[in-house]
């Protein structure tokens, strides 16, 4: 048995775990500002207690098994867990660095972390690569905290660089909701990555109950729903859950969910071609948003190897994005990054797989 990753205990149960106390702030940062994976790189700690720690406690329950590069910045990471099982994240760059006539820093890069919650998933969307895997546990918070922290000290991003994370990886974040928000919380920690809940999204395929459960814990985080329908025939086709999950209890959930009142609801809509990318299928859903402060992002369907669903012209997007906008809705069409590589959510666990079989 693997032993407890440290990075699975919050601040306060570090503190009542490590005595005195005080060196439970020093453990603190080293993890989430040195990026130690070591006890013995912990110098001001006694050298009995980096032992007796060791003995205990690992640090970081995952490793890198392979990763991808693409020529845009982003990364794709296949991360093995301490039980030899994989998930994957996503390093994006969203924007470049810009330096002023003086050559002073005017806008520092943006980057967003794209991490996973579950080993598998259960929802079983069609259309998703990760489904073909089954399922087969949750993440640990400090499984999740880990993706993060990997992937800040593979690029070199320091601890006081801010990012964004969205909970959009492998699994259903909110069929893992306690360690997902002792995660949130983990991250939100002012003496540890300092990553409020503004810049972290959870993404959820539309667990309604689950939702409202999101919104009572109160965490500030967005909420980004994965509708890809606006009717529940074809939204069942894409997304099985949604016989006990439907579109109606979704969005009747949404209009609960506590926002900030600046903020808007963001939908995300994977256009498959010939399925969802009609002008008809726009109208009915600027009824189905009525009401709501809602943002649709328009996502490419990411083609892979076997799969039935095929990928929409740059052309029908333009137009069913004109038709929001000009019918009240902000829309944006996210393009696709990582297309050189196993971009899709799960590829390159499966490529990994296939190979290993071959």
């Amino acid at each position: 048995m693997s032993k407890p990753s440290i990075l699975d205990y919050s601040k306060a149960e570090l503190a009542a775990l490590v005595k005195p106390s005080f060196r439970s702030k020093q453990i603190w940062g080293w993890i989430y500002h040195q990026y130690a994976t070591s006890f013995d790189t912990m110098q001001n700690l006694p050298k009995a207690m980096r032992e007796e720690l060791a003995q205990k406690y690992e640090i970081m329950p995952l490793k890198i098994a392979r990763k991808e590069c693409s020529t845009d910045g982003t990364i794709k990471y296949l991360f093995e867990l301490s039980d030899g099982k994989t998930v994957e994240t996503v390093w994006l760059k969203m924007k470049d660095e810009s330096i002023d006539d003086e050559g002073n820093v005017e806008n520092e890069a943006r980057y967003t972390v794209c991490v996973s919650t579950q080993v598998g998933c259960k929802v079983g969307c069609t259309f998703c690569l990760t489904a073909k895997g089954g399922f087969s546990r949750d993440l640990s918070a400090g499984e999740i905290v880990a993706q993060v922290l990997a992937v800040k000290a593979d690029n070199g991003l320091a601890a006081s660089k801010r990012l964004n994370i969205v909970y959009m990886g492998m699994g259903e974040p909110l069929d893992n909701l306690d360690n997902l928000a002792k995660a949130i919380t983990i991250f939100k920690d002012e003496e540890g990555l300092s990553i409020s809940g503004k810049r972290q999204t959870v993404s959820t395929s539309g667990l309604s109950t689950k939702i409202d459960k999101l919104g009572e814990m109160d965490l500030g985080v967005h909420i980004a729903i994965s509708l890809h329908a606006v009717d529940d025939e074809l939204r069942s086709e894409l997304i099985p859950m949604n016989k006990a999950y439907n579109i109606a209890s979704i969005i009747d959930a949404v209009k609960r969910f506590p926002i900030d009142t600046r903020k808007r609801v963001m939908f995300e809509y994977l256009v498959i071609k010939d399925k969802n990318d009609d002008l008809g299928s726009a109208k009915k859903l600027v009824k189905l948003l009525h009401g709501i402060k809602a943002k649709v992002n328009l996502i490419f369907f990411n083609p892979y190897e076997g799969s039935d669903y095929g990928r929409p012209t740059r052309g029908d997007m333009v137009k069913f994005q004109e038709y929001l906008t000009t019918h009240g809705v902000l829309c944006t069409i996210r393009d696709s990054k990582g297309l050189d590589i196993s971009a899709a959510c799960g590829q390159l666990k499966e490529k990994d797989l296939n190979e290993v079989i071959s």
